[in-house]
């Protein structure tokens, strides 16, 4: 029996003995007939096809993700879109052609560099590595930008270096060798960005009024456009800068329209936390108006610093008040004005307690300049079993500001001065009292005197 194995044909060398085994015969024969079979197979069978691109390069365009309108003293940062246009043209197939690592529309080592090229504009970012760039592909490279604060309205052109090499030319020697030859590109496409109008202010001047530690005051401004937009239904406003003990409780001024180029005085009423000191604090400025195109627009904000002076405060600059147990005596204080402002309305007021009682615990001193002392009288009786020592008695200061609103002073100690009652000899001891005896005597032996010489 014989079998055909492709176009070869060979006697079978396996029979069947009776037994059930196979017995093979002829070994060197079935080895041979296996090769001519696989030679038959290898050349019956096509060989392996490769593939080659012909006239294909990168071709890179670049635009920007999002808006491209800005506005003077904005962080922008910026989303640049690298795309990659570039096709293979002619593609070959066949067999003896060894595949190419690159593909020659393919952008390698791709760099993407941003310039300002005069515009008013302060780039933030190193040039972006975006890697390899397939063709029909894109990238995107983010650039922060800062948008001058002062920059003139209109459209500028941002130069975009695109750094890359790509495949040239691969030339095959033989069946499995490939020299390659790479192409350096350096191409410049513009992103045109707007810088839009607007408005904004610059603080030329601050003044304050009775601005001070614990008290309401006023903050006048002299604001200047220094845009290059006109403001409509203009409005400034204040606003309470991180950490900073002003809060505005009159905060906005409607100044109407604003000019470029123009200024305006604007007052605002601040209060100022008692818990702050006498020191330059921030306070944020901005401005709400409606633009040209009848936008409603909010400026940047700009921090300016806000000098506030010394809390009002009262001392005690002297007390006459010395009193006897039992009697009855107007004591006399002095309070001296030691804050940095005037007080307004003043009251002076005592807590009279054991062993003092007075009716007329209160004395109106009225305005006291900083730095102002006044005097305040009360009538004070003393218990006639108090002992006899040096007592302190509360006393404070209630007042108005220069925008009416009340305050009351920390308090005070008025010292009073209990001593003995005076005996007869205190009394002779005393000049006054004995110059009075001396006249008294004086006056009587002059009038027996002249009674005794009279003729009756």
């Amino acid at each position: 029996m014989s079998q055909t194995i492709g176009n070869t044909t060979c006697n079978n060398p396996i029979r069947l003995s009776s037994g059930g085994f196979l017995n093979l015969r002829h070994s060197f024969l079935w080895y041979l007939c296996l090769a001519a079979v696989a030679i038959a197979v290898i050349i019956s069978a096509p060989a392996m096809a490769g593939t080659k691109y012909m006239a294909g390069s990168p071709e890179l365009s670049a635009y920007i993700s999002g808006t491209n309108e800005f506005n003077p003293g904005q962080d922008v940062p910026l989303q640049v879109v690298i795309e990659n246009k570039g096709v293979n043209q002619f593609k070959f197939v066949k067999s003896g052609i060894v595949d190419t690592e690159d593909l020659s529309n393919t952008a390698k080592h791709l760099t993407v560099s941003l310039e300002t090229d005069d515009a008013p504009i302060l780039i933030k970012s190193d040039p972006q590595m975006l890697g390899d760039l397939l063709g029909s592909s894109s990238a995107t490279a983010i650039f922060n930008l800062k948008i001058n604060r002062d920059a003139p309205a209109g459209i500028y052109n941002l130069p975009v270096t695109l750094n890359y090499t790509f495949l040239y030319q691969a030339e095959q020697y033989g069946d499995d060798t490939i020299q390659y030859t790479y192409k350096s590109v350096d191409d410049t496409v513009y992103l045109p960005i707007k810088i839009k109008s607007d408005v904004q202010i610059d603080v030329l001047s601050i003044d304050t009024q009775n601005l001070n530690v614990g008290n309401e005051g006023y903050i006048i401004l002299k604001v200047k456009n220094t845009g290059y937009e006109n403001g409509e239904n203009s409005v400034i406003r204040i606003d309470t800068a991180k950490g900073s003990p002003l809060t505005p409780t009159e905060g906005s001024a409607y100044i109407g329209d604003f000019a470029a180029g123009s200024t305006a005085d604007c007052q605002f009423r601040v209060a100022v936390s008692s818990d702050a000191e006498a020191k330059t604090y921030p306070l944020d400025v901005y401005i709400d108006y409606k633009n040209s195109e009848q936008d409603q627009v909010t400026s940047e904000r700009e921090t300016i610093g806000i000098p506030v002076g010394k809390k009002v405060d009262f001392a005690i600059a002297y007390t006459n008040s010395t009193i006897s147990p039992g009697a009855k005596s107007v004591i006399r204080v002095g309070y001296q004005n030691t804050g940095g402002t005037t007080a307004y309305n003043a009251q002076a007021r005592i807590s009279a307690v054991d062993p003092f009682t007075s009716n007329d615990d209160t004395s109106f001193l009225g305005t006291i300049a900083s730095g102002e002392i006044k005097e305040a009288s009360f009538d004070v009786s003393v218990d006639k079993s108090a002992t006899v020592k040096d007592y302190g008695i509360d006393s404070e200061m209630s007042y108005r500001d220069a925008l009416d609103n009340t305050y009351t002073s920390t308090p005070m100690k008025v010292t009073v001065h209990i001593v003995p009652a005076k005996g007869v000899v205190d009394l002779l001891s005393n000049p006054v009292v004995l110059l009075i005896v001396v006249l008294a005597i004086a006056a009587a032996g002059y009038f027996l005197f002249k009674r005794r010489h009279i003729p009756q």
